[in-house]
């Protein structure tokens, strides 16, 4: 009886290696274990009436840094806080990011500064928060001006310093 090793030519293996790369790869980008849910709600007040959302906080440097990356979808009234060790100018980006958002940028006590609206998806333009700043809640594109959001309104959330 003789045993015969199975063998793979050159293009072969080159290929069979590509292709688990690229699966790996993929399927890497595609983890998006997203954050938990913080178990109170994010609020603002507008016109007398406060809105809520359910909130994933970023507190710590790897979560900030993916963001909402590689989301394909954002629920309605849900969003992701993103929480500095201090207020200071902050740079933002939309890379990898496949959904448009309304970014919120509030200073220490959680009160809005500034409001990019619509932010591009996959852009690589920077969006400035046009001072320091220690918030920015993101929502989904066109949440912000359907409901009436404004520079001066307060975010609050236990997480965010009164």
């Amino acid at each position: 009886m003789t045993g015969k090793a199975f063998r793979l030519d050159g293009s072969a293996m080159r290929a069979f290696l590509l292709f688990f790369i690229f699966a790996f790869t993929f399927a890497s980008a595609n983890a998006t274990e997203n954050l938990p849910y913080e178990a109170e709600p994010l609020t603002i007040a507008v016109d007398g009436q406060v809105l809520q959302w359910r909130i994933e906080l970023a507190d710590e440097q790897p979560e900030r840094s993916k963001g909402l990356m590689f989301r394909q979808s954002m629920a309605p009234k849900t969003g992701m806080l993103f929480r500095f060790d201090a207020a200071r100018p902050v740079m933002m980006w939309m890379k990898n990011t496949f959904i448009p958002l309304d970014m919120l940028f509030a200073d220490d006590g959680g009160s809005i500064t500034h409001i990019r609206r619509q932010a591009e998806p996959e852009s690589l333009d920077i969006i400035s928060s046009r001072g320091p700043v220690r918030y920015v809640f993101e929502i989904n594109g066109g949440e912000a001006e359907r409901l009436g959001l404004q520079i001066g309104q307060r975010l609050v959330h236990p997480a965010i310093s009164p």
